[in-house]
């Protein structure tokens, strides 16, 4: 592989701001110090720029197999390092659904060959597939995923029973997605009978309300303190279901353990009105309140990493009337260039930031040498201009789908270079490298 020299770039890692070269050799950090001169075959000029480690997205959905023509590993990995994010775990819900060891691997296959990023995949959790999870291998794998909501390619697990042994024999993480069902069909009912089949979209947060994110957050949480269960809720959406996370033990002795979303932190129910269908995610965008008191709980502790949940459709799935419209949209390629904007904007620091969107995805899943700028561990980092504004476009995406919810916002910060596994793969606004990243590894 070839060495990279990275001169005077301003680095942010583990909580400190310190201006250093780093070198890259065999893919990894070789060297981090005041000046550096040995040679190398790629230097870059990094002064003006701030060196992040690479995002960890520990929830996208890439669409392969068999929904590629919203998206695949080749084309939302490529997005996802554009973005920053050098690294992604990624669910189940695919066609058909990542129920067997055999799909599960077959995920990896594509990966190996077409994956620009670092990458793990989910193995999914059903009603009837138990063995099939026991089967997973804890070192190789980043978790189970049980969908406690139904959501796009219904995946719901709703046997008390099944419940029971998943949360009390699983062999490593389990990642929820919460909102119980039961309210959901409720609600929608209820405004089926007031409007027929004319529900505007700023109804969505009321019929995936808030009541059903609770339950069923709670009842993983009564679950995985039953069963000692390593448990890790995903896209938090309301500011009431904060609470229920501890901020008074290290992160590295929670069992409990939560996740927060871009969209989650960036909209509100007020833009349904401009937006419609395009930010329709399950759970729900909310009130400015539960986006206000999300981002005031991943500020203090009580969530531990932030996301994307990246989904995409087609526009024409997002055109359809609200029922037949899918939930989720495409958020890797912008979702750090709008954590920085809320940097510019005061609401959270660039030390938090890679804290929530690196380190700690790499403590809570036990990582094997990436989330961290540290010597010996993979060379995952991005530079990024904090002064070098871009508006989005359609010109400049570069998800298979073609459209973003952040079209027509101008961020102040641009991603210059993102490194991953010591390969340099975006450079300057444009794809350099087609290698491959690597299958992550995890300490347990």
């Amino acid at each position: 592989m070839a060495t990279i020299l990275i001169k005077s770039a301003t680095i942010v890692n583990e909580n400190k701001q310190f201006i250093a070269d780093v070198f890259i050799k065999d893919g990894l950090i070789d060297k981090i110090a005041v000046s550096i001169d040995q040679p190398a075959d790629q230097v870059i000029n990094a002064e003006g720029l701030h060196l992040l480690p690479g995002l960890i997205d520990d929830q996208v959905h890439f669409r392969e197999p068999g929904l590629t023509y919203k998206g695949d590993i080749y084309t939302e990995s490529r997005a996802a390092v554009a973005g920053g994010i050098t690294s992604f775990m990624e669910m189940p819900n695919t066609v058909p659904n990542t129920l067997t060891q055999e799909l599960l691997q077959a995920k990896y296959d594509i990966a190996a060959s077409n994956s620009l990023a670092n990458y793990s995949f989910y193995m999914g959790a059903s009603n009837d597939n138990l063995d099939e999870v026991l089967r997973t291998d804890t070192a190789n794998v980043c978790g189970i995923k049980v969908f406690m909501g139904s959501s796009t390619g219904n995946m719901l697990v709703d046997n008390p029973a099944t419940l029971e042994n998943l949360f009390m024999q699983s062999p490593m993480l389990i990642a929820t997605h919460c909102e119980d069902e039961a309210t959901i069909k409720s609600n929608l009912n209820h405004y089926k009978q007031l409007l027929g089949d004319n529900i505007p979209v700023r109804l969505h947060p009321k019929i995936r309300s808030a009541e059903a994110c609770y339950l069923s957050s709670s009842m993983a949480i009564e679950l995985a303190k039953k069963h000692n269960t390593r448990l890790h809720i995903l896209h938090i959406s309301t500011e009431r279901e904060t609470h229920l996370f501890d901020n008074t033990i290290p992160l590295t002795q929670k069992r409990i353990t939560a996740e927060a979303c871009v969209h989650h932190l960036w909209f509100s129910d007020k833009d349904y009105e401009t937006k419609g269908n395009l930010i329709k995610w399950n759970p729900a965008i909310k009130h400015e309140s539960d986006r206000d008191g999300i981002l005031k709980a991943v500020l203090e502790g009580r969530i531990d990493v932030i996301a994307t949940d990246h989904a995409p459709h087609t526009l024409e799935e997002k055109a359809q009337p609200y029922l037949q419209a899918p939930s989720g949209g495409p958020l890797v390629q912008h979702a750090l260039p709008a954590l920085l904007e809320l940097y510019h904007q005061g609401k959270i620091s660039l030390e938090q930031i890679v804290e929530k969107a690196a380190h700690n995805v790499a403590i809570l899943f036990e990582v094997e040498k990436r989330g961290f700028i540290r010597e010996g561990y993979w060379a995952d980092v991005v530079l990024v201009d904090l002064s070098n504004p871009w508006d989005v476009n359609k010109n400049n995406l570069l998800y298979k789908c073609k459209w973003s919810p952040f079209e027509g916002t101008t961020f102040q910060s641009k991603i210059m270079h993102t490194i991953v596994s010591g390969n340099l793969a975006w450079s300057n606004g444009q794809l350099s490298s087609d290698s491959p990243g690597k299958r992550m590894k995890f300490q347990r």
